[in-house]
């Protein structure tokens, strides 16, 4: 895969403040990303927050066209306007793009990498950068959202058994809200356990004790857009090379953690241990014999899937359900960081 222009080893983090762009700091800390700088960005009302990167004290600077001069790599883990308003300047700038928001897979301008998939479904051609005086700029790519990692996973490792149908019913956090999503919970619930009112601000209808097929009227975006663009994404990722999963969302009242149920109906459903080993090798997580099931409490903090051992249907001969969650920041950050180590690997060999 392509990398950026220069040598420069600064890496920028648009939308620093989100809990997107707080995790993926944090990732990058903890497996000792080779970077000389980490540059913490976002909106002008939050420059001058105080923080630290690499355990050094910093501020969060404000978005502003110098703001990716020297930039090798950089990272858009806020809203989805930054992304919009900056992600050119940061490629004339000469950096390579890591989009987490899926703003830029949603236009086609950016290529989705998965590199744990990356044995089973290999990487597809990155897109073309724009021409540049005679040379092409740094190519972009996007980290796909948790929910189309899991997708994706699932999918890839169940492939080589044919199944008849794959269907995933997930169970979102209120984080992937980011920190709105998170408050507008907690008043809820601290709300309705004293008989008091609650905010409908963020998801126009009650999230807490409740769960939502669809949120109300003012909330955007909509459940029914998320799911859309979860399915569109995981099917342009798969592109025919593994069965497209049927996929559905029910909003949960959880702060975090990703859950979801897989169903899977094969001609002649394999042994579990096979579905497991192939699942495994894809680097999730399966519960052994007399393991409990993950929960979302359990996979806090956790890189990877986490799977329950997989059951057969008690009434659909060759249908199994598996139990999974995940860690939601956790997984994506991760994943966008590893596309970073490859993108640097890469530039290394090729040096």
């Amino acid at each position: 895969m392509p990398t950026g222009q220069g040598t420069s080893s600064r890496v920028a983090i648009v939308g620093a403040s989100s809990l997107r762009g707080k995790e993926l700091k944090i990732v990058l800390e903890e497996r000792d990303f080779q970077a000389s700088e980490i540059v913490l960005l976002d909106e002008t009302i939050l420059a001058g927050t105080l923080t630290e990167a690499a355990g050094e004290p910093t501020f969060i600077r404000a978005l502003d066209e110098d703001s990716f001069e020297g930039i090798r790599l950089a990272f858009f883990a806020g809203i989805t306007a930054d992304t919009e308003a900056n992600w050119a300047a940061a490629q004339r700038a000469g950096a390579t793009v890591i989009d987490l928001t899926g703003t830029l897979a949603a236009t086609g301008r950016a290529t989705t990498w998965i590199p744990s998939l990356s044995q089973t479904l290999p990487p597809l051609p990155p897109r073309a950068g724009l021409v540049k005086n005679g040379s092409s700029e740094p190519a972009i790519y996007s980290s796909p959202a948790s929910p189309v990692i899991i997708a994706c996973t699932v999918a890839a490792g169940l492939a080589r058994f044919s199944p008849a149908r794959v269907v995933l019913l997930f169970f979102p956090p209120v984080s992937e809200r980011d920190q709105p999503g998170v408050d507008e919970l907690e008043a809820q619930t601290t709300n309705l356990l004293s008989f008091r009112p609650t905010e409908q601000i963020v998801f126009d209808v009650q999230v807490a004790f409740n769960l939502l097929s669809a949120y109300g009227e003012s909330s955007k975006p909509r459940l029914e857009d998320t799911r859309a663009a979860i399915a569109r994404d995981v099917a342009q990722f798969l592109a025919s090379r593994a069965p497209v999963p049927a996929i559905q969302l029910v909003q949960a009242p959880v702060f975090y953690g990703y859950a979801f149920a897989a169903y899977a109906e094969f001609a002649y459903a394999p042994a579990s241990g096979q579905l497991e080993s192939a699942l495994a090798n894809l680097g999730v997580k399966v519960a052994g014999d007399g393991d409990p099931a993950p929960t979302n409490i359990s996979v806090a903090g956790e890189s990877d899937i986490q799977l329950a051992q997989i059951k057969r249907d008690p009434n659909v001969a060759g249908a199994v359900w598996l139990w999974g969650v995940a860690d939601n920041l956790r997984l994506a950050a991760t994943n966008a960081v590893r596309i970073a180590e490859e993108l640097t690997a890469s530039a290394k060999s090729a040096s």
